[in-house]
C-alpha cells in the first residue's frame, strides 16, 4: 500500500505520514517531485528532515530519466484520441482530444464550453473505433452546470443507452477551491478501481476567481492553481486519460482575440495546458473554435453546431 511505503521513509512517523496523506501526497512519486520547503510547511517538520524524506522518496520511486526520441515515439502509440463529435473540429486538434494532455476550452457565456463537456463525457464511453475511449468518464462540476438530462439526449442520439451512459459518468460537485482540489485527489483514488480515461473540470477557474480577489491574492491564487493543474496532469499520466478544462474570460483590449477577451489563469495555465481552444458564438446554433496554442498543430478555425443531439459538423 502507498501509505505503508510512505511510513517506511526515514523521518516519517505515523503523524507525519497522516499529514502528508491529508495534503494530497498519496504515493512516493508525489513526494519525490516536491520541494523540501513545501513539504516542511505542510508536515510541520524541519526543512533538512524534509530534504531527507524527498531524497529517500526519489531513491525509492522510479521518477524516470532521459529517453530517446524513438522511445517516446513508441510511447506515443498509446495516446488515444477522443472525438468532439464534429470532424472539422477533430481535424483542428490533430484527430481529436489527446489523452495524456490538458485541453482547455475558453470563451464567453454561451460559446459552447459546457455543451462540449457534456458531449465528450458521452463520447468517451463509446468504443475507440467510434471516436471514443471505450472507458468511463468523470467531471468536477464547479458551477452546477452538469445536467443528466442533457447526457441522456446526447446518448440517445448516439444510439447509447441513457441509463448505462449515466452510470459510467462520475460527477463531483465542487463548492470551493479547497473542495475542488480534494475532488482531484479523490479522482486519483477512483482511477485505481475504475477505467476512467476522461476527466473534465467545468469550469476550472470560477472558484479561484471568486475566492482570490485583488492583486494581493494573485500570487497565492496562481500557486494554488498550479498545484491543482499538476494533480490533474498526474491523473492523466497514471490513467492515460484526457484532461479537459473549461475556462472563463475577461476583457483585454490589448489581446489579439477578435472580441478582446483573454482566458483567466495567466501564464500558469498558459504553460500547463497542452492545447488551448478559443470558442465564440456565430449565427444561430453555429459556434467557432479557434486553436490558439498547440505543440504540433498550426493555428486555425473550425465551425461546429450545438444541436439537441449534441455537437455536430
Amino acid at each position: 500500500m502507498s501509505e505503508e511505503k510512505i511510513k517506511e521513509l526515514p523521518g516519517v512517523g505515523p503523524a507525519t505520514a497522516e499529514k502528508l496523506m491529508d495534503s494530497g501526497y498519496k504515493d512516493l512519486m508525489a513526494i519525490a517531485v516536491e520541494s523540501p520547503r513545501v513539504l516542511s510547511d505542510l508536515a510541520d517538520i524541519g526543512e533538512s528532515t524534509a530534504g531527507k524524506i524527498v531524497q529517500a522518496a526519489k531513491d525509492a520511486a522510479d521518477i524516470g530519466g532521459f529517453e530517446t526520441g524513438s522511445e517516446l515515439l513508441e510511447k506515443r502509440k498509446d495516446v488515444g484520441m477522443l472525438s468532439t463529435g464534429a470532424d472539422s473540429f477533430d481535424d483542428l486538434l490533430g484527430g481529436g482530444i489527446e489523452t495524456g494532455s490538458i485541453t482547455e476550452f475558453f470563451g464567453e457565456f454561451g460559446s459552447g464550453k459546457t455543451q462540449i463537456a457534456h458531449q465528450i463525457l458521452v463520447n468517451a464511453i463509446r468504443p475507440e473505433e467510434d471516436g471514443g475511449l471505450g472507458a468511463e468518464a468523470m467531471i468536477i462540476d464547479t458551477e452546477n452546470s452538469f445536467r443528466p438530462g442533457r447526457i441522456s439526449e446526447i446518448a440517445e442520439a448516439r444510439d447509447l443507452d441513457p441509463e448505462e451512459t449515466l452510470d459510467d459518468i462520475h460527477v463531483g460537485r465542487a463548492f470551493n477551491t479547497h473542495h475542488q482540489m480534494l475532488l482531484a485527489d479523490e479522482a486519483l483514488d477512483l482511477g485505481k478501481d475504475k477505467p476512467i480515461r476522461l476527466l473534465v473540470v467545468d469550469s476550472l477557474t470560477s472558484h479561484f476567481r471568486a475566492e482570490y480577489v485583488g492583486r494581493g491574492a494573485l500570487a497565492e491564487r496562481q500557486q494554488t492553481l498550479n498545484k491543482h493543474l499538476h494533480k490533474l496532469l498526474n491523473f492523466a499520466d497514471r490513467n492515460n486519460a484526457a484532461i479537459v478544462v473549461t475556462n472563463q474570460v475577461t476583457a483585454n483590449p490589448d489581446q489579439f482575440f477578435g472580441d478582446a477577451t483573454k482566458p483567466i489563469g495567466g501564464h500558469i495555465l498558459g504553460h500547463t495546458a497542452t492545447f488551448r481552444v478559443y470558442l465564440r458564438k456565430s449565427k444561430g446554433d453555429k459556434r467557432i473554435a479557434r486553436l490558439v496554442d498547440s505543440p504540433n498543430m498550426p493555428e486555425g478555425e473550425a465551425v461546429f453546431r450545438v444541436e439537441e443531439s449534441g455537437i455536430t459538423e
